[in-house]
């Protein structure tokens, strides 16, 4: 794969999360995380760790943003290739009332960009319906 070809599918990959983000289609997040991912940040001073499977399980229990209609709000950082088949990719994304900056980090597996590792922050909570 050439590097043009691997940036291009990377950038796919991630516009996968996106979308995943905001419509919570477990289809898809089967095609965005690795079974094994896990996923680390701190919420309200607290270590946060979760496997792919129990962040799924959170994703499906709750309404999408997409449902309520809340803003979406996302972008791309960063992007660093270790190699052809390891990337870091740090964004920042809107679910419902929280905005997050989070660290990415993709393999690809059988062809196919898949995140291993997922670091989350909470840049900044918004007060009141989201909307």
């Amino acid at each position: 794969m050439s590097d043009t070809a691997a940036h291009e599918s990377l950038l796919a990959a991630v516009g996968r999360y996106f979308e995943t983000m905001y419509d919570s289609n477990l289809d898809r997040f089967d095609r965005v995380f690795a079974a094994s991912a896990h996923l680390h940040g701190l919420r309200d001073g607290v270590l946060r760790v979760l496997p792919a499977s129990e962040y799924r399980r959170l994703l499906a229990a709750q309404p999408s943003p997409k449902s309520k209609a809340a803003p979406r709000q996302q972008e791309i950082l960063l992007i660093d290739f270790a190699s052809p088949f390891q990337a870091l990719v740090k964004v920042r994304v809107r679910i419902d009332a929280i905005l997050y900056v989070d660290h990415l980090t993709y393999h690809r597996i059988d062809g196919a960009w898949r995140i291993t590792a997922k670091s989350f922050h909470i840049e900044r909570r918004f007060e009141g319906p989201a909307a």
